[in-house]
């Protein structure tokens, strides 16, 4: 007869209290973004005055808040400390960056450093990952962590400031004089709104949508998924259009369209939605936003710009495809950034460190694609053509 339990499970047993962690002493270092077009920052000075009264010692670069208009002075006046020496950022062991570390910033990694960056994975190449593993560090990308809602926080943060600012940045262009209509995206009495049709239902497109109309336009969404489109219409409201994709409808749409706002996401690349000749049938001096041009854009006519030169004109309709807007927003994406690193980072301090940090939070865990030089991430892996473990299995 088989029996539930054993003899030795029956006899009474020594309790067994839970570890208490103790709270372990961070050191951040924050160095200076070197691409030219980045220029927001991980934390603001109230998010490095909260860390520094939990114990913690923050050290970073001169000027790296420069871009998002925080000065060294309120850095220092906060408890930070603000070197001139890029290496001896390197020397601590939380690196906080917003783009991926370069190759020079790789060699200065040091072992065992947790480094919270980007990722990037469509701008990155095998080298690239072959670098951190051999410095065996434990690599975090920030559009990888997930919060209590399983979803990703920065990067729904992010696409709210570059779906606002998509309307502003073509409410600007519509005025200019050379390439634009000259027009008001606006509604003002006795004259038609002007008309915007947005490409994608998601985050981009619902934070452009709430502007547009919020502006006084008339607004056009389009995207393959009804539920998208469903959810959209129930946030914004009634004053918007939704259709599924259909060319002849697109077409339509475009022809009248005063602004193009491409917001649509894709697994691979972004399909192509506009063909060249839809742009060639558009009203001249339109304006075109491809958001999504980081991922290919949903225009075939769209090029990838920069902040120092986003625009250019093709058959009449002026081109925007800067791949990324928040940074030309950069003290807002700064603060939206730090909001969201501050309570990852007292977690870890909380908990003793990343190791068990990571053991009790999935969300953080979700974000490691290097643990300890070993490669974690399967989307990584399978892109690169590389072996990988699963993080779960350091963490049971």
């Amino acid at each position: 007869m088989l029996k539930p339990f054993s003899s030795h499970i029956l006899i009474p047993q020594e309790e067994r209290l839970a570890i208490q962690h103790r709270k372990s002493e961070l050191y951040i270092g924050i160095p200076k973004e070197m691409q030219l077009q980045e220029k927001r920052i991980c934390l603001t000075p109230g998010a490095v005055e909260t860390l520094v009264a939990h114990g913690h010692k923050i050290i970073m670069e001169s000027g790296a808040g420069e871009g998002a208009n925080f000065s060294d002075h309120e850095y220092a006046e906060v408890g930070a400390k603000i070197s001139y020496d890029k290496e001896e950022i390197f020397k601590s062991n939380i690196i906080l960056k917003v783009e991926p570390p370069d190759e020079n910033e790789t060699e200065m990694l040091q072992a065992n450093s947790i480094v919270f960056s980007a990722l990037q994975i469509k701008t990155q190449n095998k080298t690239f990952f072959k670098k951190l593993l051999s410095k065996k560090v434990t690599s975090l990308a920030y559009e990888f962590l997930k919060d209590e809602q399983n979803s990703f926080p920065i990067v729904r943060a992010q696409s709210e400031i570059a779906g606002t600012a998509s309307i502003l940045i073509a409410a600007e262009l519509l005025t200019k004089s050379l390439i634009g209509k000259n027009l008001l995206l606006g509604n003002i009495s006795g004259v038609p709104p002007a008309n915007v049709v947005i490409i994608g239902a998601g985050t981009v497109g619902e934070h452009a949508a709430k502007t547009a109309i919020s502006l006084g336009a008339s607004v056009k969404v389009f995207d393959n998924s009804v539920t998208r489109l469903r959810r959209l219409k129930n946030i914004v409201g009634q004053f918007v259009y939704t259709s599924t994709i259909q060319p002849n409808v697109i077409l339509s749409a475009l022809q009248r369209a005063d602004v193009v706002i491409g917001a649509l996401r894709g697994k691979e690349r972004t399909p192509i939605i506009i063909t060249e000749p839809m742009i060639q049938m558009m009203q001249e001096g339109s304006v075109l936003i491809d958001v999504s041009i980081d991922r290919g854009g949903v225009s075939e006519t769209s090029e990838i710009t920069s902040h120092s030169n986003p625009v250019f004109v093709k058959h009449g309709i002026v081109h925007y495809g800067v791949p990324n807007i928040p940074s030309r927003y950069a003290r807002t994406a700064s603060l939206s950034l730090s909001n969201i690193f501050l309570p990852y980072l007292i977690n870890i301090g909380e908990k003793g460190g990343i190791n068990e940090a990571a053991r009790v939070n999935k969300g953080l865990r979700n974000g490691i694609y290097i643990y300890k030089g070993i490669l974690t991430n399967r989307t990584v892996a399978n892109w690169f053509d590389m072996s990988y473990k699963d993080i779960n299995l350091f963490f049971i």
